[in-house]
């Protein structure tokens, strides 16, 4: 049969289950968006930018079984969109990005376009393919899915040259697809030799990281039946239920909140699980290793790397907790140790609270109180989606996530202009759920344009912009340590005039006493399908836990003489300016 290579690629797309694409049609993909358009599978969806795209297909990955999926031009349309695939990268997010490319039928060389796309993605993708021939098509999608979701997953890359794209060949078949995730049984020495170690611990704690997705009901049983405090990372919020007695929050040590501090104090073994101790989920590696480490991921690579396991299992986090829970009993000391773990726990939560909550002015939102009545009026499976700032932390600290995936971030790759995109994404994936985002002002102004997006497809978003005038995680830092602020104060911004300009809702909240009605209103406004912003102004007087342990532990590493004279200049700087 007969059948151009835009045919064939929408054909295997169709076929792997994907059911919407985001991108910009350029003369290296036009051929594409026309048989997309004719597909009564997949819609093709119009950005602003490619880093926005990116970040729309991201946040289909980690909020629905879907893998997202990109369709951009070559070169300026890769480098666009490289920032998200770099997030996907670093996150292990799953996605597929299709991108045109130069001919190579005309023997011509200084093409429109013409780069080597793989050299420049070697770093950021699991694996990337130029087709050469419509042959190669079906099988090169197929097996780019397969890459992207086996073991870790990650971003793959198919470019299929423009010629190919238009014109017809002769393929022999047209295959259907078929995948089974590859999932390796654990090590039977290994399991029984951590369960051997977990039932030997006085205190043992567990640490879930994104790589634990899917496994919620296995660490829900094994934390209960051992009574263990369980943390996660930024990234895993929401993998373990917020709303568990024995759920600590965000990191263990003195850059986390109260709760899991406490509550980890004396652990003397931690069972980490799809967690690779990265620099924020160890708050700038300051978390303090127990005696001993039981680390379970799916990927080998990420053992021993900042923190030596004393058993390290390889193998898929479900299987090894559904197995672990075959080999453990209930000790005899876990009633006793889980009524005083969840005692504090509780205390502790309150006590934060009430901390940030007497911290108010009458002028500007407490962040407490702002997500506090937040989750009153969202559902349990609304996502929240955030970005890359001050915001980010106090979220992770201050707002209760219950559901895994529930609430996607920017993690290792931490780039700025991930909140508004993924909330639309989040949104047209799933367009029955809440979903509303919260974007510090400089984060927004990078992505904020693309609401132009969701008013265009009637993607009922809430952005909350926290509004301070600042690229406030960085000026704390500059004050916390310079005394100073450089280059992180912003112009200013007529939120109001980006409002009338995609086309969505202006909401104004400037003080505690309005949050619940804007919050509710703009609720209200965004299930007709209208995007609105809501411009906050918000009191980032205190400091997160997170950014006060980063510092001073960052500070702690410095030689005697440097700190200093660090110190010794920001003192100086408070009195003489």
């Amino acid at each position: 049969m007969k059948k151009t290579g835009a045919q064939l690629a929408v054909y295997a797309l169709e076929q792997v289950g994907i059911r919407r694409t985001f991108g910009i049609p350029g003369v290296h993909n036009t051929e594409l968006y026309d048989e997309l358009n004719r597909s009564d599978k997949i819609i093709p969806t119009l950005v602003t930018h490619e880093m926005g795209g990116a970040f729309m297909a991201d946040a289909i990955s980690r909020t629905t079984e879907s893998v997202g999926c990109l369709v951009i031009v070559p070169a300026a349309g890769m480098t666009h969109a490289l920032s998200g695939i770099g997030e996907a990268y670093l996150a292990g997010i799953p996605m597929l990005v299709i991108s045109g490319g130069i001919r190579t039928d005309s023997g011509r060389a200084y093409q429109l376009h013409d780069i080597d796309q793989h050299r420049v993605l070697n770093g950021i993708t699991k694996w990337s393919r130029k087709v050469e021939s419509h042959e190669e098509i079906v099988p090169a999608i197929f097996e780019g899915y397969q890459r992207a979701v086996d073991g870790e997953p990650g971003p793959v890359f198919i470019e299929i040259p423009v010629n190919i794209q238009l014109f017809r060949d002769t393929v022999s078949e047209l295959p259907k697809f078929t995948w089974q995730k590859k999932i390796a049984p654990p090590d039977e020495d290994l399991l029984d030799q951590a369960a051997g170690m977990l039932a030997e611990a006085d205190q043992p704690g567990l640490f879930l990281g994104w790589g634990a997705s899917g496994a919620k009901d296995q660490f829900v049983e094994l934390a209960e039946r051992l009574e263990m405090p369980v943390a996660t990372s930024l990234q895993g919020l929401g993998v373990f239920p917020g709303d568990h007695p024995l759920h600590t929050g965000m990191g263990i040590g003195g850059y986390a909140v109260p709760a899991a501090e406490l509550a980890f104090e004396g652990c003397d073994l931690l069972l980490a699980a799809g967690v690779r101790f990265g620099e924020i989920a160890t708050g700038s590696y300051g978390l303090e290793m127990p005696e001993r480490l039981i680390h379970i991921d799916i990927n080998p690579e990420v053992f021993h790397k900042n923190y030596r396991a004393d058993i390290a299992i390889e193998g898929d986090a479900a299987a090894v907790a559904d197995r672990l829970l075959g080999l453990l009993d209930r000790p005899d000391s876990a009633d006793a140790r889980g009524d005083r773990i969840r005692r504090t726990i509780s205390d502790a939560k309150q006590n934060y609270r009430a901390e940030w909550e007497k911290e108010s002015s009458p002028d500007r939102v407490n962040p407490a109180l702002f997500f506090s009545k937040l989750r009153k009026q969202l559902n349990d499976d609304a996502v929240v989606t955030v970005d890359d700032g001050n915001h980010t932390y106090l979220a992770a600290e201050l707002f209760e996530v219950r559901k895994q995936g529930m609430f996607i971030s920017p993690t290792d790759f931490n780039c700025m202009g991930y909140c508004v995109p993924a909330a639309i994404g989040a949104k047209l994936a799933s367009p029955e759920r809440q979903v509303v985002g919260i974007a510090g002002d400089g984060a927004f102004i990078m992505t904020g344009m693309e609401l132009l997006t969701a008013a265009e497809h009637q993607a009922g978003v809430v952005i909350f912009i926290f509004n301070d005038g600042e690229l406030s995680q960085i000026s704390q830092g500059q004050q916390l340590s310079y005394n100073r602020k450089v280059c992180s104060k912003l112009g200013r911004v007529d939120f109001q005039g980006m409002a009338a300009a995609t086309g969505s809702g202006y909401m104004q909240l400037e003080n505690n006493g309005e949050i619940k009605e804007v919050v509710s209103q703009a609720l209200r406004r965004a299930e007709g399908g209208e995007p609105v912003i809501v411009d906050v102004m918000i009191d980032y007087t205190k400091k997160t836990r997170f950014t006060r342990g980063i510092v001073k532990t960052n500070l702690g590493r410095f030689p005697v003489k440097e700190k200093l004279r660090f110190v010794g200049r920001a003192v100086k700087r408070k009195f003489t300016g």
